[in-house]
Protein backbone atom coordinates (compact mmCIF):
# COMPACT_ATOMS: atom_id res chain seq x y z
CA UNK A 1 0.00 0.00 0.00
CA UNK A 2 1.39 3.12 -0.97
CA UNK A 3 1.23 6.35 1.22
CA UNK A 4 -1.42 8.23 -1.27
CA UNK A 5 -3.46 5.26 -0.83
CA UNK A 6 -2.90 5.13 3.26
CA UNK A 7 -4.29 8.68 3.86
CA UNK A 8 -7.42 8.84 1.95
CA UNK A 9 -8.28 5.05 4.12
CA UNK A 10 -7.43 7.45 6.99
CA UNK A 11 -9.07 10.22 5.85
CA UNK A 12 -12.34 7.86 5.19
CA UNK A 13 -12.14 6.32 8.38
CA UNK A 14 -12.10 9.47 10.51
CA UNK A 15 -15.11 11.14 8.34
CA UNK A 16 -17.05 7.53 9.46
CA UNK A 17 -15.90 7.92 13.14
CA UNK A 18 -16.70 11.38 13.24
CA UNK A 19 -20.85 10.82 12.47
CA UNK A 20 -21.03 8.12 15.30
CA UNK A 21 -19.25 10.28 18.06
CA UNK A 22 -21.19 12.99 19.53
CA UNK A 23 -19.84 15.94 20.88
CA UNK A 24 -21.68 17.80 23.84
CA UNK A 25 -20.99 21.33 23.08
CA UNK A 26 -22.37 20.93 20.19
CA UNK A 27 -26.03 21.30 18.92
CA UNK A 28 -27.06 17.71 16.59
CA UNK A 29 -27.65 17.77 13.25
CA UNK A 30 -29.48 14.74 11.88
CA UNK A 31 -27.50 12.32 9.55
CA UNK A 32 -29.09 12.80 6.57
CA UNK A 33 -28.48 16.87 6.38
CA UNK A 34 -24.78 16.80 7.82
CA UNK A 35 -22.35 17.51 5.67
CA UNK A 36 -18.65 16.08 6.25
CA UNK A 37 -15.90 18.65 7.18
CA UNK A 38 -12.20 18.02 6.95
CA UNK A 39 -11.04 17.93 10.28
CA UNK A 40 -9.39 20.89 11.45
CA UNK A 41 -5.26 20.56 13.22
CA UNK A 42 -5.29 21.57 16.98
CA UNK A 43 -3.42 24.66 17.32
CA UNK A 44 0.14 25.08 18.54
CA UNK A 45 0.42 26.36 21.77
CA UNK A 46 3.51 27.04 23.63
CA UNK A 47 4.58 25.87 27.16
CA UNK A 48 4.33 28.64 29.18
CA UNK A 49 6.86 28.68 32.24
CA UNK A 50 5.48 28.13 35.66
CA UNK A 51 5.26 31.46 37.63
CA UNK A 52 7.14 30.80 41.01
CA UNK A 53 5.98 33.30 44.00
CA UNK A 54 8.85 35.23 45.40
CA UNK A 55 8.80 34.74 49.23
CA UNK A 56 7.33 37.82 51.35
CA UNK A 57 9.47 40.01 52.16
CA UNK A 58 10.27 42.78 54.98
CA UNK A 59 8.26 45.40 52.61
CA UNK A 60 6.17 43.33 50.37
CA UNK A 61 2.55 43.08 51.23
CA UNK A 62 0.76 39.46 51.69
CA UNK A 63 -2.72 38.01 52.18
CA UNK A 64 -2.10 36.71 55.11
CA UNK A 65 -4.68 38.51 57.79
CA UNK A 66 -2.70 39.24 60.81
CA UNK A 67 -4.83 38.66 63.58
CA UNK A 68 -4.95 41.62 65.99
CA UNK A 69 -5.62 41.66 69.79
CA UNK A 70 -8.98 43.27 70.32
CA UNK A 71 -10.39 46.20 72.42
CA UNK A 72 -11.78 45.78 75.75
CA UNK A 73 -15.37 45.28 75.62
CA UNK A 74 -15.66 48.15 78.85
CA UNK A 75 -13.70 50.40 76.20
CA UNK A 76 -15.74 49.66 73.10
CA UNK A 77 -18.62 50.51 75.09
CA UNK A 78 -17.32 53.29 77.02
CA UNK A 79 -17.01 54.98 73.79
CA UNK A 80 -20.70 54.13 72.61
CA UNK A 81 -21.61 55.76 75.69
CA UNK A 82 -19.12 58.53 75.26
CA UNK A 83 -20.40 59.41 71.22
CA UNK A 84 -23.87 58.90 72.61
CA UNK A 85 -23.92 61.81 75.34
CA UNK A 86 -21.92 63.92 73.00
CA UNK A 87 -24.43 63.54 70.57
CA UNK A 88 -27.45 64.07 73.13
CA UNK A 89 -25.51 67.21 73.95
CA UNK A 90 -25.58 68.95 70.29
CA UNK A 91 -29.04 67.60 70.59
CA UNK A 92 -30.27 69.56 73.23
CA UNK A 93 -27.70 73.01 72.49
CA UNK A 94 -29.81 72.63 69.27
CA UNK A 95 -32.83 73.09 70.98
CA UNK A 96 -31.41 75.76 73.44
CA UNK A 97 -30.40 77.66 70.83
CA UNK A 98 -33.62 77.47 68.91
CA UNK A 99 -36.14 78.27 71.37
CA UNK A 100 -33.44 81.30 72.44
CA UNK A 101 -34.48 82.40 69.03
CA UNK A 102 -38.00 82.46 69.59
CA UNK A 103 -38.46 83.21 73.62
CA UNK A 104 -41.41 84.82 73.33
CA UNK A 105 -43.74 81.93 71.37
CA UNK A 106 -41.53 79.50 74.10
CA UNK A 107 -42.88 81.73 76.88
CA UNK A 108 -46.76 81.88 75.63
CA UNK A 109 -46.33 78.28 75.15
CA UNK A 110 -45.41 77.25 78.61
CA UNK A 111 -48.07 79.54 80.44
CA UNK A 112 -50.29 78.13 78.14
CA UNK A 113 -49.19 74.81 79.18
CA UNK A 114 -49.30 75.79 83.27
CA UNK A 115 -52.78 77.19 83.04
CA UNK A 116 -53.79 74.03 81.48
CA UNK A 117 -52.50 72.15 83.87
CA UNK A 118 -54.54 74.13 86.85
CA UNK A 119 -57.57 74.56 84.82
CA UNK A 120 -58.10 71.15 82.74
CA UNK A 121 -59.40 69.39 86.47
CA UNK A 122 -62.12 72.10 86.70
CA UNK A 123 -63.28 72.09 82.91
CA UNK A 124 -63.71 68.49 82.88
CA UNK A 125 -66.15 68.56 86.05
CA UNK A 126 -68.21 71.54 84.45
CA UNK A 127 -67.61 69.25 81.08
CA UNK A 128 -70.02 66.83 83.17
CA UNK A 129 -72.89 69.04 83.46
CA UNK A 130 -72.30 71.15 80.53
CA UNK A 131 -71.00 71.22 77.34
CA UNK A 132 -66.85 71.34 77.05
CA UNK A 133 -67.16 75.05 75.11
CA UNK A 134 -68.96 76.71 77.98
CA UNK A 135 -67.03 74.93 81.03
CA UNK A 136 -64.13 76.24 79.36
CA UNK A 137 -65.27 80.10 78.85
CA UNK A 138 -66.80 80.02 82.30
CA UNK A 139 -63.30 78.43 83.93
CA UNK A 140 -61.24 81.08 81.62
CA UNK A 141 -63.44 83.87 82.85
CA UNK A 142 -63.07 82.80 86.85
CA UNK A 143 -59.72 82.57 86.74
CA UNK A 144 -58.82 85.83 85.01
CA UNK A 145 -61.43 87.30 87.38
CA UNK A 146 -59.19 85.93 90.55
CA UNK A 147 -56.36 87.28 88.95
CA UNK A 148 -57.75 90.63 88.51
CA UNK A 149 -58.97 91.01 91.55
CA UNK A 150 -55.52 90.21 93.30
CA UNK A 151 -54.15 92.66 91.16
CA UNK A 152 -56.62 95.38 92.14
CA UNK A 153 -55.73 94.51 95.65
CA UNK A 154 -52.50 95.29 95.91
CA UNK A 155 -52.32 98.36 93.81
CA UNK A 156 -55.00 99.89 96.23
CA UNK A 157 -53.16 98.65 99.32
CA UNK A 158 -50.24 100.71 97.87
CA UNK A 159 -51.81 103.44 96.72
CA UNK A 160 -53.85 103.64 99.61
CA UNK A 161 -50.79 103.90 102.36
CA UNK A 162 -48.23 105.35 99.77
CA UNK A 163 -48.51 108.31 101.97
CA UNK A 164 -47.75 106.31 105.58
CA UNK A 165 -45.02 104.15 103.95
CA UNK A 166 -43.24 107.66 102.98
CA UNK A 167 -43.97 109.33 106.42
CA UNK A 168 -42.55 106.65 107.71
CA UNK A 169 -39.69 105.67 105.79
CA UNK A 170 -37.82 108.41 108.14
CA UNK A 171 -38.52 106.91 110.69
CA UNK A 172 -37.23 103.63 109.82
CA UNK A 173 -33.70 105.19 108.81
CA UNK A 174 -33.45 106.69 112.16
CA UNK A 175 -34.12 103.36 113.84
CA UNK A 176 -31.26 101.82 111.35
CA UNK A 177 -28.80 104.41 111.85
CA UNK A 178 -29.22 104.27 116.21
CA UNK A 179 -28.68 100.33 115.58
CA UNK A 180 -25.91 100.90 113.46
CA UNK A 181 -24.30 103.52 115.94
CA UNK A 182 -24.77 101.24 118.97
CA UNK A 183 -22.22 98.48 117.07
CA UNK A 184 -19.47 97.85 119.46
CA UNK A 185 -17.53 98.97 115.57
CA UNK A 186 -16.43 102.59 114.46
CA UNK A 187 -19.91 102.84 112.17
CA UNK A 188 -21.09 106.93 112.89
CA UNK A 189 -23.95 107.25 110.84
CA UNK A 190 -26.22 110.06 111.24
CA UNK A 191 -29.88 110.95 109.78
CA UNK A 192 -27.96 113.72 108.39
CA UNK A 193 -25.54 111.56 106.37
CA UNK A 194 -28.34 110.10 105.01
CA UNK A 195 -30.13 112.70 103.94
CA UNK A 196 -27.01 114.06 102.25
CA UNK A 197 -26.30 110.97 100.61
CA UNK A 198 -29.61 110.86 99.28
CA UNK A 199 -29.62 114.68 98.08
CA UNK A 200 -26.26 113.99 96.30
CA UNK A 201 -27.61 110.70 94.64
CA UNK A 202 -30.46 112.64 93.52
CA UNK A 203 -28.51 115.70 92.19
CA UNK A 204 -26.45 112.76 90.07
CA UNK A 205 -29.72 111.46 89.02
CA UNK A 206 -30.98 114.81 87.53
CA UNK A 207 -27.59 115.59 85.93
CA UNK A 208 -27.81 111.73 84.50
CA UNK A 209 -31.20 113.01 82.57
CA UNK A 210 -30.24 115.86 81.09
CA UNK A 211 -26.96 114.58 79.32
CA UNK A 212 -28.68 111.28 78.74
CA UNK A 213 -32.27 111.99 77.37
CA UNK A 214 -31.66 111.10 73.80
CA UNK A 215 -30.86 107.40 74.91
CA UNK A 216 -33.54 107.52 77.62
CA UNK A 217 -36.10 108.44 74.58
CA UNK A 218 -34.51 105.50 72.81
CA UNK A 219 -34.77 103.25 76.26
CA UNK A 220 -38.46 104.38 75.85
CA UNK A 221 -39.34 103.42 72.73
CA UNK A 222 -37.49 99.89 73.53
CA UNK A 223 -39.91 99.57 76.59
CA UNK A 224 -42.98 100.62 74.05
CA UNK A 225 -42.10 97.74 72.14
CA UNK A 226 -41.44 95.33 75.02
CA UNK A 227 -45.09 95.97 76.47
CA UNK A 228 -46.25 95.45 72.76
CA UNK A 229 -43.87 92.21 72.94
CA UNK A 230 -45.89 91.37 76.37
CA UNK A 231 -48.86 91.78 75.09
CA UNK A 232 -48.59 89.49 72.08
CA UNK A 233 -47.41 86.82 74.51
CA UNK A 234 -50.39 87.39 76.27
CA UNK A 235 -52.73 86.86 73.46
CA UNK A 236 -50.81 84.33 72.34
CA UNK A 237 -51.12 82.07 75.24
CA UNK A 238 -54.54 83.12 76.08
CA UNK A 239 -55.18 81.61 72.38
CA UNK A 240 -53.13 78.27 72.87
CA UNK A 241 -54.38 77.81 76.17
CA UNK A 242 -58.07 77.61 74.68
CA UNK A 243 -57.94 75.35 72.20
CA UNK A 244 -55.66 73.06 74.89
CA UNK A 245 -58.76 72.88 77.05
CA UNK A 246 -61.12 72.59 74.62
CA UNK A 247 -59.34 69.89 72.18
CA UNK A 248 -55.78 68.79 73.63
CA UNK A 249 -57.13 65.17 73.39
CA UNK A 250 -57.86 65.67 69.40
CA UNK A 251 -54.52 66.93 69.06
CA UNK A 252 -52.84 64.71 70.80
CA UNK A 253 -54.48 62.09 68.74
CA UNK A 254 -53.51 63.35 65.63
CA UNK A 255 -49.59 63.68 66.70
CA UNK A 256 -49.69 59.80 67.11
CA UNK A 257 -51.32 59.33 63.90
CA UNK A 258 -48.37 60.85 62.03
CA UNK A 259 -45.90 58.68 64.49
CA UNK A 260 -45.03 54.85 63.44
CA UNK A 261 -47.31 52.61 64.54
CA UNK A 262 -44.92 50.76 66.43
CA UNK A 263 -43.95 53.78 68.02
CA UNK A 264 -46.68 55.02 69.73
CA UNK A 265 -47.12 53.05 72.69
CA UNK A 266 -43.79 53.73 74.05
CA UNK A 267 -44.59 57.70 72.93
CA UNK A 268 -48.20 57.84 74.72
CA UNK A 269 -46.56 56.56 77.85
CA UNK A 270 -43.80 58.82 78.07
CA UNK A 271 -46.11 61.83 77.16
CA UNK A 272 -48.46 60.54 80.18
CA UNK A 273 -45.43 60.00 82.19
CA UNK A 274 -43.93 63.64 81.75
CA UNK A 275 -47.60 65.55 81.30
CA UNK A 276 -48.12 64.31 84.95
CA UNK A 277 -45.33 65.24 85.92
CA UNK A 278 -45.99 68.87 84.75
CA UNK A 279 -49.27 69.20 85.78
CA UNK A 280 -48.96 67.98 89.54
CA UNK A 281 -46.15 70.16 90.01
CA UNK A 282 -47.84 73.27 88.13
CA UNK A 283 -51.04 72.59 90.29
CA UNK A 284 -49.21 71.37 93.23
CA UNK A 285 -47.04 74.69 92.98
CA UNK A 286 -50.29 76.81 92.58
CA UNK A 287 -52.09 75.66 95.71
CA UNK A 288 -48.71 75.79 97.80
CA UNK A 289 -48.19 78.97 96.15
CA UNK A 290 -51.78 80.16 97.81
CA UNK A 291 -50.82 78.80 100.79
CA UNK A 292 -47.47 80.80 101.88
CA UNK A 293 -49.30 83.92 100.54
CA UNK A 294 -52.44 83.23 102.95
CA UNK A 295 -50.56 82.62 105.92
CA UNK A 296 -47.90 85.35 105.38
CA UNK A 297 -50.57 88.07 104.35
CA UNK A 298 -52.93 86.79 107.76
CA UNK A 299 -49.36 87.01 109.78
CA UNK A 300 -48.53 90.57 108.18
CA UNK A 301 -51.94 92.19 109.25
CA UNK A 302 -51.74 90.44 112.58
CA UNK A 303 -48.68 92.31 113.40
CA UNK A 304 -49.61 95.59 111.84
CA UNK A 305 -47.30 95.29 109.10
CA UNK A 306 -48.10 97.98 106.20
CA UNK A 307 -49.37 97.24 102.63
CA UNK A 308 -49.64 93.23 104.02
CA UNK A 309 -51.89 92.35 101.67
CA UNK A 310 -49.46 92.88 98.80
CA UNK A 311 -46.44 91.54 100.59
CA UNK A 312 -48.97 88.18 100.87
CA UNK A 313 -49.19 88.78 97.12
CA UNK A 314 -45.12 88.91 96.58
CA UNK A 315 -44.85 85.73 99.07
CA UNK A 316 -47.57 84.21 96.16
CA UNK A 317 -45.45 84.79 93.62
CA UNK A 318 -42.06 84.25 95.33
CA UNK A 319 -43.10 80.99 95.78
CA UNK A 320 -42.92 79.95 91.94
CA UNK A 321 -39.19 80.17 91.93
CA UNK A 322 -37.10 77.76 93.95
CA UNK A 323 -34.74 78.56 96.16
CA UNK A 324 -34.21 82.27 95.69
CA UNK A 325 -38.30 83.67 95.47
CA UNK A 326 -39.19 83.00 99.15
CA UNK A 327 -35.74 84.39 100.68
CA UNK A 328 -36.41 88.09 98.36
CA UNK A 329 -39.71 88.08 99.17
CA UNK A 330 -39.19 87.75 103.10
CA UNK A 331 -36.12 90.26 102.66
CA UNK A 332 -38.57 92.83 101.26
CA UNK A 333 -41.45 92.43 103.98
CA UNK A 334 -38.31 92.54 106.71
CA UNK A 335 -37.43 96.13 105.14
CA UNK A 336 -41.18 96.84 105.11
CA UNK A 337 -41.43 95.89 108.68
CA UNK A 338 -38.30 97.86 109.85
CA UNK A 339 -39.56 100.94 108.50
CA UNK A 340 -42.70 100.59 110.14
CA UNK A 341 -42.12 98.93 113.53
CA UNK A 342 -38.50 98.98 114.25
CA UNK A 343 -35.90 96.00 113.76
CA UNK A 344 -37.48 94.02 116.50
CA UNK A 345 -40.52 93.51 114.39
CA UNK A 346 -38.62 92.93 111.04
CA UNK A 347 -36.95 90.25 113.27
CA UNK A 348 -39.95 88.58 114.19
CA UNK A 349 -41.67 88.96 110.55
CA UNK A 350 -38.15 86.92 109.08
CA UNK A 351 -38.71 84.40 111.59
CA UNK A 352 -42.42 83.76 110.78
CA UNK A 353 -42.43 83.44 106.94
CA UNK A 354 -39.47 81.42 107.75
CA UNK A 355 -41.35 79.31 109.65
CA UNK A 356 -43.73 79.34 107.04
CA UNK A 357 -41.40 77.99 104.60
CA UNK A 358 -40.41 75.75 106.92
CA UNK A 359 -44.07 74.20 107.03
CA UNK A 360 -44.33 74.24 103.35
CA UNK A 361 -41.20 72.22 102.53
CA UNK A 362 -41.72 69.28 105.28
CA UNK A 363 -45.65 69.13 105.34
CA UNK A 364 -47.15 71.36 102.40
CA UNK A 365 -44.94 70.08 99.58
CA UNK A 366 -44.84 66.49 100.74
CA UNK A 367 -48.63 65.75 101.16
CA UNK A 368 -50.02 67.82 98.13
CA UNK A 369 -47.10 67.36 95.35
CA UNK A 370 -46.37 63.35 96.49
CA UNK A 371 -43.63 61.32 94.20
CA UNK A 372 -44.65 63.17 91.20
CA UNK A 373 -41.87 65.65 91.33
CA UNK A 374 -39.25 63.88 93.72
CA UNK A 375 -35.98 65.77 92.81
CA UNK A 376 -32.94 65.74 95.32
CA UNK A 377 -31.89 68.95 96.89
CA UNK A 378 -29.12 69.10 95.13
CA UNK A 379 -30.21 68.84 91.77
CA UNK A 380 -32.78 71.19 92.72
CA UNK A 381 -29.96 73.94 93.42
CA UNK A 382 -28.05 72.87 90.63
CA UNK A 383 -30.54 73.28 87.88
CA UNK A 384 -31.88 76.49 89.41
CA UNK A 385 -28.59 78.06 89.05
CA UNK A 386 -28.04 76.93 85.82
CA UNK A 387 -30.98 77.98 84.68
CA UNK A 388 -30.78 81.40 86.08
CA UNK A 389 -27.08 81.83 84.49
CA UNK A 390 -28.51 80.77 81.49
CA UNK A 391 -31.82 82.51 80.49
CA UNK A 392 -32.45 84.62 84.06
CA UNK A 393 -35.64 84.82 86.22
CA UNK A 394 -37.26 82.58 83.44
CA UNK A 395 -34.77 80.15 83.54
CA UNK A 396 -35.15 79.69 87.41
CA UNK A 397 -38.67 79.75 86.70
CA UNK A 398 -38.85 76.68 83.85
CA UNK A 399 -35.69 74.76 85.14
CA UNK A 400 -37.48 72.42 88.12
CA UNK A 401 -40.22 70.89 85.88
CA UNK A 402 -38.10 70.70 82.41
CA UNK A 403 -35.72 68.61 84.75
CA UNK A 404 -38.62 66.88 86.20
CA UNK A 405 -40.44 66.02 83.22
CA UNK A 406 -36.95 64.65 81.39
CA UNK A 407 -36.48 62.58 84.16
CA UNK A 408 -40.17 61.27 84.45
CA UNK A 409 -39.33 60.25 80.66
CA UNK A 410 -36.38 59.04 81.23
CA UNK A 411 -37.58 56.14 84.01
CA UNK A 412 -40.67 55.87 81.78
CA UNK A 413 -38.89 54.11 78.96
CA UNK A 414 -35.84 52.88 80.28
CA UNK A 415 -36.41 49.74 82.97
CA UNK A 416 -34.51 49.63 86.00
CA UNK A 417 -33.23 47.02 87.99
CA UNK A 418 -34.90 46.36 91.63
CA UNK A 419 -32.91 48.65 94.50
CA UNK A 420 -30.37 47.82 96.53
CA UNK A 421 -31.83 46.15 99.48
CA UNK A 422 -28.52 44.53 101.39
CA UNK A 423 -25.62 46.61 102.86
CA UNK A 424 -22.79 47.43 100.75
CA UNK A 425 -19.86 45.42 101.11
CA UNK A 426 -17.25 46.90 103.00
CA UNK A 427 -13.98 48.26 101.37
CA UNK A 428 -11.34 45.80 101.66
CA UNK A 429 -8.05 45.81 103.06
CA UNK A 430 -5.43 48.31 101.02
CA UNK A 431 -2.54 45.61 100.89
CA UNK A 432 -5.39 43.11 99.43
CA UNK A 433 -6.46 45.63 96.63
CA UNK A 434 -3.20 46.89 95.58
CA UNK A 435 -1.95 43.21 94.83
CA UNK A 436 -4.85 41.95 93.40
CA UNK A 437 -4.72 45.45 90.94
CA UNK A 438 -0.75 44.53 90.38
CA UNK A 439 -2.43 40.60 89.42
CA UNK A 440 -4.72 42.39 87.22
CA UNK A 441 -2.16 44.52 85.57
CA UNK A 442 0.55 41.46 85.13
CA UNK A 443 -1.79 39.46 83.53
CA UNK A 444 -3.09 41.83 81.20
CA UNK A 445 0.21 42.27 80.37
CA UNK A 446 1.25 39.33 80.15
CA UNK A 447 -1.88 38.38 77.77
CA UNK A 448 -0.87 41.18 75.57
CA UNK A 449 2.63 39.95 74.71
CA UNK A 450 1.40 36.08 74.74
CA UNK A 451 -0.81 37.27 71.97
CA UNK A 452 1.44 39.08 70.39
CA UNK A 453 3.90 36.58 70.23
CA UNK A 454 1.11 34.29 68.85
CA UNK A 455 0.28 36.57 66.02
CA UNK A 456 4.03 37.03 65.65
CA UNK A 457 4.68 32.92 65.08
CA UNK A 458 1.58 32.41 63.09
CA UNK A 459 2.90 35.12 60.90
CA UNK A 460 6.83 33.22 60.74
CA UNK A 461 4.72 29.72 60.07
CA UNK A 462 2.80 31.44 56.72
CA UNK A 463 6.53 33.18 55.79
CA UNK A 464 7.63 29.46 56.06
CA UNK A 465 5.36 27.46 53.93
CA UNK A 466 5.32 30.31 51.06
CA UNK A 467 9.28 29.33 50.87
CA UNK A 468 8.65 26.06 50.98
CA UNK A 469 6.11 26.11 47.42
CA UNK A 470 9.07 28.41 46.12
CA UNK A 471 11.67 25.55 46.57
Amino acid sequence: MTDSSRTSAFGNLKQNLSRFVRSPHVTQVPATTRTSTPARPAPYRTPQRRRVSSPPTKHSRTNTAVKRPELPDWLRKSGLAAWALIGIMIIVAAVVYALARVTPVFIAVFVALVVTAILNPVVNFLSRFIPRGLSVVLTLLGFFGIFAGLMALVVNSVMGQWTRLANQFSRGLDVISDFLSSLPFDIKVTPQDVSAWMNDMIAKGQQYVQQNWSRLASDLLSNVSAAAITFTIAALGLFITIFFLLSGEKMWRWFLDVTPARRREPIHRAALAGWDTFSGYARGTMIVAATDGLLAGIFLQILGVPVAPALGVLVFIGAFIPLIGAPAAMIIAMIVAAASGGLMQAAIVGLGIAGIGQLEGHVLQPLIMGKQVSLHPVVVGVGVTVGTLTAGLLGAVIAIPIIGVIWSVFSELYERDAPIEDPLPERRNAPDVEEEHENKIGTRIVRFFRNRGDDESEADGQKTEASAEVS
